[in-house]
């Protein structure tokens, strides 16, 4: 069994390159490119991109005769439709095109693509043939950063040696909804082609036109769009968090996939009524919050970024969530949802307080801001008695279900929510330091977090399936998923063998690890939990080739570039709190931070042998911009912390080996 398990890992481990790069390949741009070939089979994809008002799922590809292929799942989070509930969000799927509108030489066009690349917009570069020879054709797609609309650039080049003659004919559609269907009355969904014109092109000469999709309430202005104008402001985007936090490794795949990954994770950020909310996407979840997606997976990785709007948004969530603290200690709502006007706990308490002070207290830490750390110490102080008053008599938590939902069983208590609230005490314990709360807490928390990490053994601690692991709950039976929860929160007790069985033929797969060994579903935050938790315990080797695969896989393979939610579930959707967990694991996995204080973190550096030097510049978290550099040397590891203005750590270490970082 042993073998067999080692040989099926050395085969997909060797296949990474060759199976994630067939269609798609890096550009020098910082993006990825996929080049079509004559002959090429039909390929098509989605991809979704968001602004602070729209959101759209791009489903494209080439057809078997090289033609491309559009359609745009628009999704307006704020035009809310009835009944207002967590789905609510004004959507419509449009396939029109634009070029049925233009003709090249008084003849409408034929299209072969050439190249599709992708850098936070989408690129579309493609042949016209006339009898005058060739037009080339590129369409630059992608969202507006602050308006309700998609917009499309197209520019027409004149490739060939002879005059051609380009008509563009202008368009506009207006689509207005049935009023007793939105919550405002009627919207208005506009489809325009701007840039009429008739003219004659040059060898060498090209012109450019624009489209766009908008939606608007009744009588809110209509924008006329500059989109160049949105176009610099997308790139604008992109490039201001392209220059934060910034990845450095020999490995251009994992940087490449963490440049993206800073995309998705910010970009779905919606300015609701209530303010600005982070949103799960995926035509489901916008202008709503959860205790998983956003108090637990993306928050706590804002700070780091340090992306202004990331920073508001998370923030925000957790003072909504405060808004339903209750003397009487009833569950928190699992989801805040419709611009915060209305809330879900269809699964009744899925472990959500334990999700929410786990997210708050790191968050409140690596912000290094007293203010912030105040205004969020009483929901943290509730979330944490909550989940006291739900240990059960085995000293664990006790809870309804898990994240999951019911989807898969989770018993009365749950590894996951005994393990988060393990960490949330730990990290409130740092965090009343330095809000100086009252000592007799603080060594409560700390009692309580000793107790429970003893009881984690005693009550979920098992053989499962021949692996000395976690049971994910009392009487299971089946390797689940999740055994990789204690990894993450430096619970390694059972590391060798919860590594052993995260990798063996019963959950690892070639789209990474399954929910449950046996079944064919695979949800993308288990796997990007434990490739941090396996980095955390220092199985440093394993988790860079795990790492390596998973990431050419989502980067450059067939489905493209970002971490997805689930299968077969939501058909893979880029949800965008998965793309936060990615970023996690170099953050809090390959380098090792942990907070500890509003200016200080552990540092525990896990440098693959195949590197000399890995480096983590321009990090916002802790009040300040700073940057790590680990190279290897004949003693160890050579590490390097400094700001803008001062070393404050230099160091040689042993591999292995923990820092403690004050800024």
């Amino acid at each position: 069994m042993k073998k067999v398990a080692l040989f099926i890992c050395f085969v997909i481990v060797c296949s990474v390159c060759s199976y994630a790069q067939q269609r798609w390949h890096l550009n020098q741009n910082g993006g990825i490119t996929w080049k079509i070939k004559s002959g090429d089979k039909a390929h098509s994809d989605h991809i979704e991109m968001s602004g602070l008002k729209v959101s759209t799922v791009v489903r494209y590809g080439v057809d078997d005769d090289g033609r491309f292929l559009l359609n745009r799942g628009m999704v307006w989070p704020m035009l809310r439709t009835i009944p207002n509930d967590t789905h609510a969000s004004l959507m419509r799927k449009l396939s029109w095109n634009p070029l049925e509108n233009v003709l090249i030489n008084n003849a409408q066009i034929k299209e072969q693509v050439r190249s599709i690349s992708l850098d936070g917009t989408m690129e579309v570069e493609s042949d016209l043939p006339t009898r005058q020879g060739v037009v080339g054709l590129t369409r630059i797609l992608f969202p507006s950063t602050t308006q309700p609309m998609f917009c499309e650039k197209y520019v027409l080049e004149n490739k060939g040696n002879k005059v051609v003659t380009v008509e563009i004919n202008q368009v506009k559609n207006v689509i207005t909804t049935a009023a007793e269907k939105g919550v405002n009355g009627s919207y208005r969904i506009i489809q325009a082609l701007n840039g009429a014109t008739y003219t004659s092109l040059q060898p060498g000469q090209s012109i450019s036109f624009y489209a766009y999709t908008a939606g608007y309430k009744q009588g809110e202005s209509e924008e006329t769009p500059d989109i160049e104008r949105e176009l610099s402001k997308r790139q604008a985007f992109i490039q201001e968090l392209w220059g934060k936090l910034v990845l450095n490794t020999p490995d251009p795949v994992i940087n490449t996939m963490f440049a993206f990954a800073k995309i998705r994770g910010a970009e779905s950020i919606y300015d609701t009524a209530c303010g600005l909310l982070h949103g799960p996407g995926g035509e489901s979840y916008y202008a709503a919050i959860w205790a998983n997606d956003q108090a637990e997976y993306i928050n706590p990785f804002f700070p780091f970024l340090g992306y202004d709007k990331g920073n508001q948004s998370a923030l925000n969530a957790y003072l909504q969530f405060a808004r339903f603290m209750n003397d009487a200690y009833k569950p928190l709502p699992s989801s805040i949802i419709a611009e915060g006007t209305d809330v879900w706990g269809g699964a009744g308490d899925r472990g959500d307080a334990a999700m929410i002070a786990y997210g708050a207290s790191r968050y409140a830490l690596e912000r290094g801001s007293k203010e912030e750390a105040e205004q969020l110490w009483p929901l943290i102080e509730w979330c944490l008695e909550y989940c006291h008053r739900k240990v059960n008599a085995d000293g664990v938590v006790a809870s309804d279900s898990d994240e999951l939902e019911g989807r898969f069983p989770a018993g009365d208590a749950n590894l996951c929510t005994s393990s988060l609230y393990y960490d949330a005490l730990n990290s409130a314990v740092y965090l009343g330091k330095e809000l100086k709360k009252e000592s007799k807490l603080l060594k409560r928390y700390a009692s309580e977090a000793k107790s429970l990490r003893a009881n984690i053994e005693k009550f979920f601690g098992a053989e499962v399936e021949g692996f000395q692991t976690y049971q994910y709950y009392k009487g299971n039976d089946v390797l689940r998923s999740w055994i990789c929860i204690p990894l993450t929160v430096n619970i390694f007790d059972r590391k060798d063998e919860t590594v052993r069985a995260l990798f063996s033929p019963r959950l690892w797969t070639e789209n990474g690890l399954l929910t449950q060994a046996g079944s064919e579903t695979f949800w993308d935050r288990s796997t990007l939990y434990a490739l941090r938790g396996v980095y955390a315990c220092g199985e440093t080797e394993k988790a860079t080739e795990y790492l390596k695969f998973y990431s050419g896989q989502r980067l450059l393979g067939e489905h493209v570039p970002y971490a997805i939610e689930a299968w077969p579930e939501g058909n893979q959707r880029h949800l965008s709190a998965e793309s936060g967990l990615y970023c996690r694991i170099i953050t809090e996995g390959l380098f090792g931070i942990r907070p500890t204080g509003f200016k200080s973190f552990v540092l525990t550096p896990r440098l693959p042998a195949e590197w000399n030097q890995m480096s983590l510049n321009r990090i916002q978290a802790f009040g300040s911009v700073f940057d790590v550099e680990i190279k290897r040397t004949e003693k160890g590891l050579f590490v390097v912390v400094e700001t803008d203005d001062k070393i404050c750590c230099k160091k040689n270490i042993k591999d292995g080996m923990s820092l403690h970082i004050k800024l």
